[in-house]
């Protein structure tokens, strides 16, 4: 696939796509209640903008682990305002959410992607992104965010995360969602344990031969599990495990840290890629 079609953008896949975070909740794991008010979101995504975002994530429900549930009313009053607000900005608009009510209602505010934890299984969420251009990213979830890290368990953890991937880009497809509009995500950090998420990762190539991947490992608790660094002393981990995931194959990063991640990107493709002297 060459390009990814994101509603108003035709995306080229030629080199990795950063998206950046927009929390607009007041308990996300790594910067809850930072951006919790429209103004705040609104200001901190222009800025993710200038600094080299492609798209911006904008969400209103936390799906950190042990998260409770948020109303579908409640999460559209988060992100309505923003999606708006950003319309006019040259960077295309995500929404992460599961439920169909709010994927309907940020589509009608003009966002140009869903991206869903839950991989469009809730009843309805397939029908209420169908008939639009919007892009889609399908990602696995074991479990719910309030039950997901309970002792979860595979048989072989790379194996079933595909096979479920593979089923939700046919269920996509059969909805009449064309290959163009598809990304997928392992899920890194929902229903894993260290080692599941290592094996997925060490695997992202094979990933990527099922189709483009979109790859969130920023701030994540794995990192901090194998540098001792806590959530907020994350950012070199984050863009070390940002390029590595980009020589594996995939195709789009989530990001807290644009800037960073952006430099390091242009960095490595230069010193990989550019021309000789």
């Amino acid at each position: 696939m060459t390009h990814f079609q994101c509603g108003r953008f035709r995306l080229s896949l030629a080199q990795p796509l950063v998206m950046g975070i927009v929390n607009v909740t007041p308990d996300s794991f790594s910067d809850g209640g930072r951006y919790f008010s429209a103004q705040r979101a609104i200001e901190h995504g222009l800025k993710l903008q200038a600094e080299g975002a492609d798209i911006l994530d904008i969400g209103g429900e936390s799906t950190r682990p042990g998260s409770a549930p948020v109303q579908a009313e409640e999460e559209i009053a988060r992100v309505i305002p923003v999606i708006e607000a950003l319309r006019g900005a040259e960077v295309a608009l995500s929404v992460d959410t599961m439920k169909p009510e709010v994927m309907a209602a940020a589509l009608a505010a003009g966002a140009d992607m869903i991206n869903d934890v839950h991989g469009l299984e809730a009843p309805g969420a397939l029908q209420a992104v169908s008939d639009s251009s919007c892009g889609l990213c399908l990602m696995h979830m074991r479990g719910m965010p309030k039950n997901m890290q309970v002792d979860p368990a595979y048989t072989e953890v790379v194996a079933e995360v595909a096979a479920y991937l593979r089923q939700r880009l046919h269920a996509a497809r059969a909805a009449g969602i064309d290959s163009t509009r598809l990304l997928i995500d392992p899920g890194f950090g929902f229903g894993k344990t260290l080692a599941h998420n290592l094996a997925l990762f060490k695997n992202l190539a094979d990933l990527a031969d099922i189709a483009p991947v979109l790859a969130g490992v920023s701030r994540k608790s794995f990192l901090g599990a194998l540098t001792g660094r806590a959530t907020e002393d994350r950012l070199l981990p984050s863009v070390v495990a940002a390029l590595l995931a980009v020589q594996r194959g995939v195709a789009v990063v989530r990001v807290h840290d644009v800037r960073e991640t952006v430099e390091a990107m242009r960095l490595w493709q230069e010193l990989n890629f550019g021309e000789q002297a």
